[in-house]
């Protein structure tokens, strides 16, 4: 029967002997792994201890382009809202010529918009 090991454990025993305090038999007599083991785990380690650093670099990446289109699709939508509003007001807006004309009011005075 094949005994599976947690990443935290194996991470942890990597680590120590990493640090060469202990051989590689003291660690296994310890731990109760296989020196064998002890060798795949620690030539994986170094074999793509590199590919965590790019993992990292691609997630920050990843995350500054989703938050950039996030905010780039809200300010196209606010234009959009804004170019909307601007052509209403253009055709309820009178010309300027024409505002006497157009708003006459009981007092016979042209409303002041704010």
């Amino acid at each position: 029967m094949r005994k599976h090991y947690s990443a935290s454990f194996k991470a942890q025993v990597v680590l120590e002997l990493l640090r060469e305090e202990k051989t590689v038999t003291q660690l296994a007599s310890e731990y109760g792994v296989h020196p064998t083991m002890l060798h795949r785990w620690k030539n994986t380690v170094v074999d793509n201890l590199s590919s965590l650093f790019e993992d990292v670099d691609k997630k920050n990446t990843t995350a500054i382009k989703r938050e950039h289109e996030k905010e780039l699709e809200e300010l196209y939508s606010k234009i959009g809202r804004l170019t909307t509003q601007v052509e209403w007001l253009k055709k309820i807006w009178p010309q300027p010529g024409l505002v006497k004309s157009v708003w006459r009011w009981s007092s016979g005075t042209i409303p002041k918009f704010r």
